[in-house]
């Protein structure tokens, strides 16, 4: 896992040095997002060519988590349709008693109902497909949960949009 993580760091480093910001081939999208801890509809909305904001209503076992991200896109490999997308944002939700299982780590046991919120992050990769308004991504979404930690945890994402 940790060779995986140094991997993903260093493409995204190089990435970083070497691309230029680039304007997405759409202004809004809505679709689904299938993660690591929840699943449900997302939306994501670009204020300027390489900035998007990006919600999440994640439904998960037991409860329901609401994310925020704000990223920032670039062209990835010279390849049309293929962006390059980091970014940060927060979550805030809520689970009651059961077992959840954490991505890489060992179960949490919550006897009752707690509150979710945290820091969260973003990483990966978006490809428009050429003539549709279909976008699919996939990432890696780090997150700090403090109400209920202080853990780290990352899980990863995939997201199928319809853009316009």
């Amino acid at each position: 896992m940790k060779k995986f993580v140094l991997s993903v760091i260093a493409l995204c480093s190089f990435l970083l040095l070497s691309g230029s910001l680039h304007a997405q081939d759409y202004k809004t999208a809505v679709g689904l997002k299938f993660g690591g801890y929840e699943n449900g509809p997302s939306i994501k909305y670009f204020m300027d060519e390489g900035t998007a904001l990006e919600g999440v209503i994640g439904l998960r076992s037991h409860g329901v988590v609401f994310s925020g991200l704000y990223e920032l896109h670039q062209s990835a490999f010279n390849t049309t349709g293929l962006k390059f997308y980091y970014g940060f944002g927060a979550h805030l939700g809520s689970v009651g008693s059961g077992v959840y299982k954490r991505f890489g780590g060992d179960d949490k046991v919550y006897q009752d109902s707690h509150i979710l919120l945290g820091a969260d992050g973003v990483l990966g990769l978006e490809y428009k497909l050429d003539q549709t308004p279909i976008a699919v991504s996939l990432d890696l979404n780090p997150r700090v949960e403090l109400a209920t930690g202080p853990f780290f945890d990352i899980a990863p994402g995939l997201g199928i949009k319809y853009t316009f």
